[in-house]
């Protein structure tokens, strides 16, 4: 039978691939077993984004076709879904870990110690992975500061290029070295290892970078959580620091036709790096001839955030402290209204 399952030796584990002539590109002509031979080629780099990290799988079961969409609370009938529990049969050798949500509920994660687990998780329709930026077993410790350059409307990746740039020399002053990948889309990453500390030091430590870049790029740049005051700018989104709000994680692939992935980048070459170069189709052979370009990631000391932390603390003492959270966390000490400020002039 041509679209019987097959196994897949990962290591020395066999991984089974349930329909794996299964059209999951349709656009690109790729079909689930593509995809996952696709991580496969990328093995090491997408083993080194997720290893011990607890995850959170976006799963396209059906494949990325057109009309698909992710299932969210205005949109039930979506036919993808972000996969945050455990899914059911997990094989025994599967990696697990208990996280924490802003609620204070708690709930078990897959959480990749090897490449036969990440498998598992593509055969379940995973294309895109969001890891935590901690590691088991201090899922409760930042280990990585993640700086989202999301560009606005009337900006594009061009102008996340020119804040990258300048972002780079914002980190070297603060003591930090940034690792930098396409988002998938139009925006740029900026991973930067830490010596662990919490959520709320992290996302301090994000926002009083931002607030530097913006400083010196006031016409490019904005940290503004409100859209109405963003205007044409890039929005340095501190809130993906928050606890559970994830980024997409290296070579992981976006869920559009044309299957664009997320790409490790060296600072020498995002002035000329376009997001579209980096698809499943293209990556494989990068990857080949230059391997993981992020190796480095893992491998350098991490530095401290004292110096970022100080800046958030100068500019607290200046009235520049706490931002808004996301909305679905509960109200946080010393934060400000949730209300718009076009709202908030008009209230009594």
């Amino acid at each position: 039978m041509a679209n019987a399952a097959i196994e897949l030796d990962v290591e020395g584990r066999g991984v089974r691939i349930s329909s794996p002539d299964k059209p999951y590109f349709p656009a690109l002509g790729l079909t689930k077993l593509d995809v996952a031979r696709y991580f496969l080629s990328v093995g090491p780099g997408i083993l080194a984004a997720l290893q011990h990290r607890p995850t959170t799988m976006e799963r396209w079961r059906g494949g990325v076709t057109e009309g698909a969409s992710l299932m969210a609370p205005g949109n039930p009938d979506g036919e993808a879904v972000y996969q945050k529990r455990i899914p059911r049969g997990i094989p025994d050798w599967g990696q697990r870990a208990t996280i924490s949500f802003p609620s204070g509920r708690t709930t078990e994660q897959v959480c990749p110690g090897d490449l036969a687990s990440i498998l598992w998780m593509v055969n379940l329709g995973t294309v895109r992975f969001h890891p935590w930026p901690v590691r088991a077993p201090q899922v409760d410790l930042v280990d990585q500061l993640r700086i989202d350059l999301d560009p606005q409307p009337g900006t594009d990746f061009s102008d996340a290029v020119a804040a990258a740039v300048v972002l780079r020399e914002v980190l070297v002053d603060a003591g930090l070295t940034g690792f930098p990948k396409t988002s998938g889309g139009r925006g740029l990453h900026v991973f930067v290892p830490v010596v662990p500390l919490d959520f709320i030091e992290a996302r301090h430590a994000t926002i009083a970078l931002g607030r530097e870049l913006a400083r010196r790029l006031p016409d490019l740049v904005t940290v503004n959580w409100w859209k109405e005051e963003r205007g044409q700018r890039i929005f340095v989104d501190f809130n993906q620091m928050a606890r559970d709000r994830l980024m997409t994680s290296a070579y992981s692939i976006r869920p559009t036709p044309a299957g664009l992935v997320s790409a490790p980048l060296l600072w020498e070459e995002i002035q000329d790096a376009r997001p579209a170069d980096f698809t499943l189709v293209t990556m494989p052979q990068r990857f080949a001839e230059r391997g993981d370009l992020w190796a480095a990631l893992d491998q350098i000391s991490p530095s401290s955030a004292a110096t970022a932390l100080d800046w958030y603390a100068r500019d607290a003492s200046a009235g520049e402290g706490e931002m808004p959270y996301p909305p679905e966390y509960p109200k946080m000490p010393g934060e400000p209204m949730r209300v718009q400020p076009s709202r908030a002039k008009n209230t009594p």
